[in-house]
């Protein structure tokens, strides 16, 4: 894998230079001041002089990672929102007056990249591995477990991360999105095409899509597409022949390519001329506010989708301080999206590991108390953006293949206008959904 240089945001070396034998008093005098005022700006830059370099003041050092640069998914918004974090909380002072240094990866969206950021988190003696994005939590969770290392909030796109007793979710994945998904179009729809990934992390997105299709009584048509290509007009059109197959149904396609996504909508867009109307829908993710823009907007292929995803949208207030977190700490960093689901979802890990921190009063952090104070019930607010955080196992949630799930919320969402909107008020909770998911 690609080693990324390490980031530290806070010089911890101000060099002095030699003095002169002999002075005049004035210029000891003008000597002294200038001194205090470079001591004071640096204290200013490592946190208003709180960051020592005692073993106890010590640097917190996590480690995030996601793939960029591939001809897959990328999330290149999570390790740029991970940094900017660091900096915004040196600025005040670090967490638990310590610098928190935080370490990013290249996964390269394979198992071989995801062992090697795991391993090189062990290495570091990283405290936790936070708001992070892979598809192959086999290959990652299992260093970590070795280690005793907590992964907090994960992206939610494995099963692993939703078994390993070392993980924390703080969204519901993708069963909850695509459970969602499936109880919107259950509504509006008689036959359903889900073109996805053919992964293993894409095997389950059918199951968990004919989980909110079970009570209308519907089953998803599972159509596989190849998670690299550069055009599905095949893909596209197998999807659309079953969705319109019957005339007196309406017809939908749901997509769920990570960012391949918008490929296959081109796609689609290209071949649904010959097809009766059909209605679409997807998860965000893979798609999100920037590429409806990038699409047309209200003349693109997302008008009137059906957008299913963990978190209130972009514009609701309660993002304003990641957006402030933003403006100050990654203007002009095109990679770091208020909308993005990855970036809010590294900016929520993050607030939970703040938590945990100051749950601590003080005392030691490691990767051995912070996962036994997440063990024994701390509860984490995030400011209305998920429900109450916590991992104890009565608050667990009781599905069978996912036993550390503890927030099912979905928000469901459409596009009008240009504009993904909120379809309904607040967040549907999809736990009743998915435990009696059908096999």
């Amino acid at each position: 894998m690609t080693e990324r240089p390490r980031t530290r945001i806070l010089p911890a070396l101000f060099p002095a230079a030699s003095a002169p034998a002999v002075r005049p008093a004035g210029a000891k005098r003008g000597c002294r001041r200038a001194a205090a005022a470079a001591v004071c700006a640096a204290l200013l830059l490592s946190g208003c002089g709180v960051l020592g370099d005692s073993a106890d003041e010590a640097p917190l050092t996590v480690m995030t990672w996601a793939p960029e640069n591939t001809r897959a998914t990328n999330k290149p918004g999570m390790t740029a929102m991970a940094r900017a974090y660091a900096r915004w909380i040196n600025a005040q002072g670090g967490l638990g007056h310590r610098e928190l240094r935080v370490l990013t990866c290249n996964d390269h969206n394979d198992a071989v990249g995801a062992a090697a950021c795991a391993r090189r988190a062990v290495r570091e003696d990283v405290v936790a591995v936070v708001g992070s994005y892979s598809q192959h939590g086999r290959s990652f969770l299992g260093p970590l477990e070795a280690a005793g290392i907590p992964y907090i909030g994960g992206y939610g796109v494995t099963e692993d991360e939703f078994t390993s007793p070392l993980s924390y979710p703080v969204n519901g994945g993708q069963p909850a999105v695509l459970a969602g998904v499936g109880q919107e179009l259950a509504e509006r729809c008689g036959r359903v095409a889900l073109v996805r990934p053919d992964t293993v992390a894409g095997d389950n997105l059918p199951v968990l899509l004919n989980a909110g299709l079970a009570k209308a009584g519907l089953r998803v048509r599972d159509v596989r597409a190849a998670e690299d290509d550069t055009s599905y007009s095949e893909v596209a059109r197998q999807a659309l022949e079953y969705a319109t197959g019957d005339p007196g149904e309406q017809g939908c396609v749901t997509a769920a390519l990570g960012e391949r996504t918008d490929t296959f909508f081109d796609s689609f867009r290209r071949t649904e001329d010959g097809y009766p109307a059909v209605r679409v829908a997807s998860v965000l993710g893979s798609v999100d506010q920037s590429v409806i823009d990038r699409t047309g907007g209200a003349t693109g292929p997302y008008e009137g989708a059906y957008v299913t995803g963990w978190y209130p949208v972009a514009s609701d207030p309660r993002w304003q301080e990641l957006r402030a977190v933003i403006d100050r700490q990654a203007f002009g960093d095109n990679r770091v999206d208020a909308a993005d689901a990855g970036v809010q979802t590294t900016w929520i890990a993050y607030t939970v590991l703040r938590r945990a921190v100051e749950s601590l009063g003080g005392g030691e952090v490691s990767a051995r108390t912070l996962r036994r104070t997440f063990d024994d019930g701390l509860q984490v607010g995030t400011g209305g953006l998920t429900p109450k955080l916590s991992w104890r196992f009565e608050d667990m949630i009781a599905v069978r293949d996912f036993p550390r799930l503890v927030n099912a919320d979905v928000t469901f969402q459409v596009v009008r206008d240009g504009r993904l909107v909120a379809e309904r008020r607040g967040a549907v909770d999809m736990s009743r959904t998915l435990e009696s998911a059908p096999d």
